[in-house]
């Protein structure tokens, strides 16, 4: 198993090296060169298997010799024993063929922490063995940041720096990110927005000095392993509804794309997928390329889901991959129409390729909120704002094949919102009752790619 760019000229790598590289030099996201199948036996046996067993099944075909048996399967049952839930992700039932899956039982409350604690222990491990010291840099909405300060803090080999958009993430979310005390994680408020902040990522990944200088890592959901980590929660909910005898459906609220692309290759691994329902907020970019087949910025408008604040999605450049038939030539043109012209026509044939896997749907601020309020006083379900989305798509397109919708945060991360549309004021877990309390640690900076450099580089550990 190696590891290829999207934009088909950066050097193959194997998993090892994707992992701890992050970025492609070309500026591409790898790939495996080929996606594993399992069978139907194998993924039948996964019923009545832990998570752990199935996140074992699911991902070892990918890590080649990086890790032994015994070795992966250790670090996958460190990630989640920190877990709040025995199950991991369980699912509830909402209606007659709608389940929940829930993605919040780890430690800071959002299924970031499922790709993000794996992540965690694969490079304390890796970095262990070699050695070697890697400088993280990563940027968030809100949930990627908070999972991967609380994943690396206090590691000896990361040095770990999150950009997040100064003013447009929740409290909890801040304080998630600014109140951990180790010396290697710091948080950077940037000037901006979250496209700001992952432009900021990408533009020093290729800034090949200081990339090599500091040895740059990233852990932003264009790290394949982040990716990988996620498939394996289509499976365990999937084999629980009564996979691979019967389909299932699902509908992702996404903003990055790299939570639905996990279906999407938990599909192609053989997983009896029928739909992958993408779900959007007012910030609609993916809604309406997969609509018109315009890829075309148009500014990010805060909204009361702010992790789906965002125009450029990462690991769309994945799925487009495939729709253009792996051709890494046309994806790197694309991309630089993104960047130069702010969005891109989707060839026809491409097109109609996404539209085989992927369906859409858009949700108002008015209508995340009407679905909070019906979800808890009918279903009696308490949902965060990105979760209501999800649920308000998924009503378009439910049937006889059951629907998972994904819930992708605790409402307590989102009080204001939840509270405002619920009436309920969702409380954060015990273990976090003085999370208000905690001093805060935090470098504000405008967006000056230079300036926020210099923060790195003064902040690495000696």
């Amino acid at each position: 198993m190696h590891y290829v760019s999207t934009r088909g000229t950066a050097p193959h790598l194997t998993f090892e090296e994707a992992m701890l590289t992050g970025l492609a030099r070309d500026g591409g996201l790898y790939l495996p060169s080929e996606v594993p199948t399992l069978t139907p036996a194998t993924i039948k046996a996964m019923a009545g298997k832990s998570y752990e067993e199935i996140a074992y099944t699911v991902m070892r075909p990918y890590i080649g010799e990086t890790f032994t048996d015994a070795q992966f399967m250790d670090l996958i049952t460190a990630a989640y024993a920190g877990f709040g839930h025995d199950a991991r992700a369980p699912l509830v039932q909402m209606a007659p063929n709608h389940f929940l899956l829930e993605l919040f039982h780890g430690p800071t409350l959002a299924f970031k922490d499922f790709a993000m604690q794996l992540i965690g222990q694969m490079f304390q491990a890796s970095l262990s063995r070699s050695g070697e010291r890697v400088t993280i840099v990563g940027a968030t909405s809100g949930d990627t940041g908070s999972a991967a300060i609380e994943a690396f803090r206090g590691l000896d080999a990361v040095d770990v720096f999150i950009l997040y958009p100064h003013g447009r993430v929740s409290e909890v979310q801040r304080r998630q990110m600014t109140t951990p005390t180790e010396s290697n994680v710091h948080a950077i408020a940037v000037d901006g927005d979250f496209d700001t902040c992952q432009a900021a990522v990408k533009d020093m990944f290729n800034d090949f000095e200081f990339r090599d200088a500091v040895k740059l890592a990233g852990v932003n959901s264009i790290n394949w392993g982040r990716v990988l980590a996620q498939v394996v929660y289509y499976f365990s909910s999937a084999v629980s509804l009564g996979a691979p005898d019967r389909p299932v459906s699902f509908t992702v609220p996404t903003g990055n794309f790299g939570d639905i692309f996990a279906g999407f290759i938990a599909k192609k691994m053989g997983l009896p997928i029928e739909k992958l329902v993408v779900a959007t907020n007012q910030n609609d970019i993916l809604h309406r390329a997969l609509e018109t087949g315009g890829y075309v910025t148009q500014g990010v408008q805060p909204s009361i889901s702010p992790s789906m604040d965002i125009q450029v999605s990462s690991n769309f450049e994945r799925a487009l991959y495939f729709a253009y038939d792996c051709d890494g030539a046309a994806v790197a043109q694309q991309m630089e129409q993104l960047k130069s012209e702010g969005g891109f026509k989707i060839s026809q044939g491409a097109l109609e390729g996404l539209r085989a896997v992927y369906a859409s749907g858009r949700v108002s601020e008015a209508q995340t909120s009407a679905m909070i309020s019906r979800a808890f006083g009918e279903m009696g379900e308490l949902l965060c704002p990105h979760s209501a989305i999800g649920v308000e798509v998924a009503q378009d397109h439910l049937g006889t094949t059951p629907m998972i919708t994904l819930a992708t945060a605790h409402p307590a991360k989102f009080p204001d919102a939840v509270t405002a549309a619920s009436g309920e004021h969702p409380p954060l877990p015990a273990r976090m009752d003085d999370l208000f309390d905690r001093d805060e640690r935090v470098t504000r900076v405008a967006n000056d790619l230079a300036a926020i450099q210099k923060i790195i580089k003064d902040g690495i550990s000696a």
